[in-house]
């Protein structure tokens, strides 16, 4: 009988099919729990998070950049104002390939070097989705030629922005100063939250000064945008605070008086008020145009500046320093009379020259070289001062001694930096025993003392010292830090007082006498400024050597180089009586205070009479 083989296990089948329908089952719900949690993830425990991220995409935070403060004269004149530009910058996020851009655009418009550079640095420091800027000023033809090509430039934005501009330019350069683009190490030392979408920075001067003033408060916008980056509407906006306005002691009509009264030569006039303290000119020649430092100077332009024999970049109102010469002997008359070493009395023999005891060697006057012999066989202090007799400081110097000659000279503002607001200012030198034996490790010498006296040797000054000296003698000891500024959006920001320079009334009517016949007396060594004057001025002529001349040469200024003749300078105040004015002129290898007098003139005619001589 034929065997019976089973081809089928039903019950097999049903174990197996009822195994893989629980695996199965157990799969999707296990499936369907996982998705679930995600769901639980995405729209309760991660909500935000992703819901942020989601905003990102679409709404991106714009910094709004404030306004910078306006600067004016004190007549209401603008000096620094900020005009409409456009800008090319480009978000990092948004190019898929930055030098495959970078190279369209600059078959589009003109890239330098220095943009590139100075891109590249900014990208490193900036957040992806901040603008980073390329080009700064774009013309009409350039704005028009990126609007065509925009559509295949994703990431690639045009903005409107203010630049600084200077309307005066050079006028104003040392001055104000200026601004420029915010370099690396600036880039660290700035508050980074408040100089978000700001690219310029104060470099030097007033600009630099202030710039917590003039800067203002960054503000910002929540903006949603497209796939491509456009703006569709504003969702949230914080305003920036706009900097202060500032108001300064300069008048243009007196700043231009002094800039045309120097003319090409090389020089410096500072100008102040004794009342205020306030400074109404400083000029500093050569200068340079400071529109050019904004964006960022070429190096072209850059290096003529630089390597010019002239260096207009350098600010010689506060940094140059130069001997004072004979400027300082008002200021030794008062040091004379308050020690009780001499009395407006008392006379000095002049024949010519000085020697100090057990010395042979003969200390020249100046007036040697012209008439063969001295001022007069008695010369008092006013003489002295009005003929500016070189002896009769000589003898003074001796007997003050240089410590107390230091002493006195402090308190007049030499030997240290007073104070003003602006960059760079320089402390001269005021000499003593002490300051030798520091700075050079050398005992000092009598012949040293002399050479002090009639502001010689060791002694060196800068213009705006000279400047502030003249105020205190023409205020008779009233003594104010000098001040650019004037006002702060209006609101007066006065000059920080100093204790006063005590002396008695004699005394300085004594040294206003021989200083007032420097200009109106028929000796004075600035007798032709008195010409058709209509006020009384009080002046001091002075002449620094800029190269020694041997004990018995003569010095011919024809026979010396150009930048070996003396320096020329001039200090002075008007109206004598009640004072408003103050100055203070180097004109450099001027060949003496010839060259520097006249332009106090022009300076103090402008100011007083509202003309320039």
């Amino acid at each position: 009988m034929p065997r019976h083989i089973a081809l089928k296990d039903p019950l097999r089948e049903i174990r197996i099919f009822s195994a893989r329908t629980v695996i199965a089952m157990v799969v999707v719900l296990g499936l369907l729990t996982a998705l679930l949690m995600r769901y639980y993830s995405l729209q309760i425990t991660s909500y935000e998070t992703y819901r942020t991220q989601s905003e990102r995409n679409r709404v991106q935070l714009q910094p709004l950049p404030p306004k910078r403060g306006l600067i004016y004269d004190r007549n209401g004149v603008l000096l620094a104002d900020n005009r409409p530009s456009y800008m090319l910058s480009i978000v990092r996020e948004r190019v898929p390939d930055l030098e495959t851009t970078l190279q369209e655009l600059q078959d589009l418009v003109p890239v330098s070097e220095n943009d590139l550079d100075n891109f590249h640095k900014k990208l490193a420091r900036r957040r992806p989705y901040e603008a980073v800027p390329l080009r700064f000023r774009l013309t009409e033809e350039e704005r028009a030629r990126l609007a065509v090509n925009r559509y295949r430039l994703p990431g690639v934005v045009v903005d409107a922005q203010l630049l600084r501009h200077y309307p005066h330019g050079e006028l104003f350069s040392h001055a104000l100063g200026y601004v420029g683009r915010i370099n690396e190490r600036e880039a660290f030392e700035l508050d980074e939250s408040n100089y978000r979408g700001t690219f310029h920075v104060g470099k030097v001067g007033v600009e630099k000064y202030y710039e917590d003033v003039l800067h203002g408060t960054v503000g910002y916008q929540n903006v949603e945008t497209n796939a491509h980056g456009r703006v569709l509407r504003v969702l949230e906006r914080h305003d920036p605070a706009p900097g202060a306005d500032l108001t300064l002691h300069l008048d243009i009509r007196v700043q231009q008086a002094a800039f045309d009264a120097l003319g090409d030569r090389r020089g410096a006039v500072v100008a102040m008020d004794p009342v205020t303290g306030g400074i109404l000119a400083l000029v500093s020649t050569p200068g340079f145009d400071t529109n050019l430092f904004v964006n960022g100077i070429s190096s072209v332009d850059y290096s003529a500046l630089r390597d010019s024999p002239d260096v207009p970049l350098f600010n010689r109102a506060v940094q140059g320093q130069y001997p004072p010469g004979s400027t300082v002997k008002p200021m030794m008359g008062m040091a004379g009379l308050e020690s009780g070493l001499v009395t407006p009395e008392t006379t000095v023999p002049d024949p010519g020259w000085y020697r100090l005891p057990g010395d042979s060697r003969r200390y020249r006057d100046w007036i040697l070289r012209i008439r063969g012999t001295g001022h007069a066989p008695k010369v008092d202090l006013r003489m002295a001062i009005a003929e500016s007799c070189d002896v009769y400081f000589y003898d003074l110097a001796r007997r003050l001694t240089i410590d107390r000659m230091h002493d006195y000279l402090d308190d007049f503002g030499f030997g240290h930096r007073t104070g003003i607001d602006t960059t760079n200012e320089r402390r001269g030198v005021l000499p003593s025993t002490q300051w030798k034996r520091e700075a050079m490790a050398q005992p000092w010498y009598p012949g040293e003392t002399l050479s002090a006296g009639i502001g010689q040797g060791y002694m060196l000054a800068t213009p705006l010292q000279l400047a502030v000296a003249t105020t205190v003698m023409a205020s008779r000891g009233e003594r104010r830090v000098p001040r650019m500024l004037r006002a702060i959006d209006g609101e007066p920001a006065p000059a920080p007082l100093l204790e006063p320079l005590v002396a008695s009334e004699p005394n300085w009517e004594a040294v206003h006498g021989g200083m007032l016949e420097v200009v109106h007396g028929k000796r004075g060594t600035a007798k032709k400024l008195s010409r058709d004057i209509q006020y009384q001025m009080a002046g001091k002529t002075g002449t620094a050597q800029v190269i020694g001349i041997a004990q018995n040469a003569v010095y011919k200024e024809e026979e010396v180089a150009e930048r070996h003749r003396h320096h020329g300078l001039f200090i002075a105040f008007a109206p004598q009586e009640s004072p408003t004015i103050a100055v203070a002129i180097i004109v450099e290898n001027g060949g003496g205070s010839s060259a520097a007098s006249p332009i106090a003139r022009k300076v103090i005619d402008t100011w007083l009479l509202g003309e320039a001589g």
